[in-house]
C-alpha cells in the first residue's frame, strides 16, 4: 500500500471534485473518504485536518498517476481568481465550489461513460458502469476487496447488443456497441485525437461516434481531453444561465446558440471550469 500526502491544498475538496458530475465510479465511504478506480489503480482518497491523503496500489510510479489525474500541476488558485472577478454570480459559485479540479480521465472510458449518461441520472449511470466493469473488465484487489478496472475496447468488443441491454444500457446499447466496433477498426483513433490542437476539430472527430452530439461531445472535451474551452450545456446549465443573465420567463425557449456565445464572451477560455462551479453550485443549492 503506497501513501502520498498533500498539505495545505486550499483548491482540493473531495465532495466539489466526485460529486459535481464529471466522474462516475468514485464512491463515499461510511466514514467519510472516497474510493475510486483509476486505470490499473483503486484509489482512497481522505481528508484529515489541513492534509489530503492518498492510498492505493499501482503498476505505474503512484505520485505521477494522482498528480496527473486530479491535475495537480495546475494552479487553480488562478482560475478562481480569474473566474470571480467576472461578476458576483462567478464569485458566489467558485466560493462554493471552491475544491473543485477538472480530473484528467482517461479518454476511452470518458467516451462510453458520457455516452452512457444520455437522458439518464447519476445514481444510474453509476450503476450501469460498475455493471460494465465487472462483466467485462479485469479484477483487482485493494484492501481486501474486489474491485474491476474499466474494460478495455476490445474486452467490452466481446459483449453483443442484446448483453449491453440485459447490463440497463437501454437505448445506449447499439450507441455503445457501436462506438466500441468504431474505435477497434480505428475509423476513430483516440491517439491522434488526443493530439489534435484545435478543439472544434477535436469535436469534429468526437461527433462521428455513435452516441455522442454535442453535449456528449463536449463533456469528452472537458472531462476527457482537458479543452477548458468548451462549455457543455445541460438542463442545470441552461437554467442558471437564465436565472442569472437572460432572464426568460421560459427557459425552455432559450437558445444554446445564444448560451454558447454569453458564455465565450464572459468566461473566455475558461469556459468549462465556469460552466462547473455554476453547475454545482445551482444544483447543490437547488435541492
Amino acid at each position: 500500500m503506497e501513501k502520498y500526502i498533500l498539505e495545505n491544498q486550499d483548491s482540493f475538496k473531495m465532495s466539489d471534485i466526485f460529486d459535481c458530475g464529471q466522474c462516475f465510479r468514485w464512491n463515499k465511504q461510511q466514514d467519510g473518504s472516497f474510493i475510486g478506480v483509476i486505470k490499473d489503480a483503486v484509489i482512497k482518497v481522505e481528508e484529515v485536518d489541513n492534509k489530503i491523503i492518498f492510498y492505493g496500489e499501482s503498476n505505474s510510479n503512484f505520485k505521477e498517476t494522482i498528480n496527473y489525474y486530479f491535475d495537480l500541476y495546475t494552479n487553480y488558485a488562478e482560475y478562481k481568481n480569474k473566474l470571480s472577478n467576472i461578476d458576483k454570480n462567478l464569485y458566489e459559485s467558485v466560493k462554493f465550489g471552491e475544491g473543485i479540479r477538472i480530473l484528467r480521465q482517461d479518454l476511452w472510458e470518458c467516451i462510453i461513460s458520457f455516452i452512457i449518461s444520455a437522458n439518464n441520472n447519476i445514481p444510474r449511470i453509476k450503476k450501469i458502469i460498475e455493471k460494465l466493469s465487472f462483466a467485462y473488465g479485469e479484477k483487482i484487489y485493494f484492501d481486501g476487496k474486489e474491485y474491476y478496472k474499466f474494460p478495455t475496447p476490445e474486452a467490452l468488443s466481446k459483449a453483443s447488443i442484446e448483453d449491453l441491454r440485459n447490463l440497463g444500457l437501454g437505448f445506449r446499447d447499439k450507441r455503445v456497441y457501436n462506438t466500441t466496433k468504431m474505435i477497434l477498426e480505428k475509423k476513430a483513433d483516440l491517439d491522434k485525437l488526443s493530439k489534435l490542437e484545435n478543439t472544434n476539430l477535436m469535436r469534429e472527430e468526437l461527433l462521428k461516434l455513435d452516441g455522442v452530439g454535442p453535449k456528449v461531445a463536449d463533456c469528452i472535451l472537458l472531462f476527457g481531453l482537458k479543452r477548458l474551452d468548451v462549455f457543455p450545456i445541460d438542463v442545470w446549465v441552461r437554467r442558471v444561465m437564465n436565472d442569472l443573465y437572460i432572464h426568460n420567463d421560459d427557459e425552455e425557449k432559450v437558445n444554446k446558440k445564444e448560451l454558447q456565445k454569453l458564455a465565450e464572451e464572459k468566461f473566455g477560455n475558461l469556459c468549462g471550469l465556469a460552466q462547473q462551479y455554476l453547475f454545482y453550485w445551482k444544483r447543490e443549492t437547488s435541492a
